[in-house]
């Protein structure tokens, strides 16, 4: 065996052993990213109880304008956190984007204001899909509320948009390693068939009411 070769080299003294310097480092970043992740578990669940509170008081008509700017910053934070510090926890933080989405868009819808798309909530694409897959549901949610008011007209009004952002979504076609979009399209599909069959049934029942009934 030639000389220099690796056997020969340490042959005569102790084979080489990572330096403490080294560990010591590893330890640093591991504990590092610990840190990062309860930070950014607790930012997302911060996010998601705004978010989750604010789509419950748009329904009641209680939310203020100031309650849905502050879910848009608190989803703007969040994601340029992510930008910053990488996309490796970012599972932690994905249902919040998603929820934060949702309610940006259903405070849009209620306060009738155009919807934003990604770029104006500070988001990537896939967790804007996610959200806009939701809030197709928050619309179904309206729509039963008018119904129940016997607003006909504003349930009619509020299932055209249903259909409208559930065509908007249909228009994706990706692959689930990008995003897991194939599951909201389906529910999304079937709520507004759903949907369709009871404002079709309440005009029915309203038109065969008799006068003063």
């Amino acid at each position: 065996m030639g000389r220099g070769s690796p056997s020969s080299a340490s042959a005569g003294g102790e084979p080489p052993a990572l330096g403490e310097a080294v560990l010591a480092s590893i330890e640093t970043h591991l504990r590092q990213r610990e840190l990062r992740r309860e930070e950014l578990y607790q930012q997302a669940r911060r996010l998601r109880r705004q978010a989750q509170t604010t789509m419950t008081r748009l329904h009641v008509g209680a939310a203020e304008p100031a309650e849905l700017a502050s879910v848009r910053t608190a989803l703007a934070e969040l994601a340029d956190r992510l930008r910053r510090e990488g996309r490796a926890d970012e599972p932690l933080a994905h249902d919040a984007l998603q929820e934060g989405v949702e309610a940006s868009l259903l405070g849009a819808i209620v306060y009738r204001q155009p919807l934003p798309g990604p770029s104006e909530l500070a988001v990537e694409p896939e967790p804007y899909l996610l959200g806009l897959g939701d809030a197709v549901g928050e619309v179904r949610r309206l729509v039963l509320e008018r119904l129940g008011a016997e607003e006909l007209d504003a349930a009619e009004r509020y299932l055209r948009l249903m259909e409208e952002l559930t065509q908007a979504l249909l228009r994706f076609d990706t692959s689930r390693a990008i995003v897991q979009l194939k599951p909201k399209q389906d529910v999304a599909r079937a709520l507004v068939e759903r949907t369709r069959g009871e404002v079709v049934m309440a005009r029915f029942l309203a038109r065969a009411r008799p006068p003063g009934g």
